[in-house]
């Protein structure tokens, strides 16, 4: 797997795990289970982590400009954001 095809698995992952934790704050304070959420929390904050820093060196080794840089960092904090930036940015570098 080369960088782009990691950043692209990561994006995935990454936000399907920010899905869950929704999920998993409904479990924690609507049912009183909190564990599920302390899991999903942990898994997404590595990956959140790890997309973040993947996006930095994809971003050198393809040199993209400030701006696409700023966008694919801010998807990281919107819910589908990693989604969109997988299909917008991601699939076409």
């Amino acid at each position: 797997m080369n960088h782009l095809q990691i950043l692209r698995a990561l994006a995935i992952l990454e936000g399907t795990s920010y899905l869950l934790l929704f999920i998993t704050m409904v479990l924690k304070y609507r049912y009183d289970m909190p564990q599920p959420n302390y899991i999903v929390g942990m898994a997404h904050g590595v990956l959140f982590i790890a997309y973040c820093v993947w996006v930095l060196i994809v971003g050198k080794q393809k040199q993209w400009s400030l701006k696409i840089l700023f966008y694919a960092l801010i998807a990281s904090l919107i819910p589908i954001g990693t989604f969109v930036a997988d299909a917008k940015i991601f699939k076409k570098a």
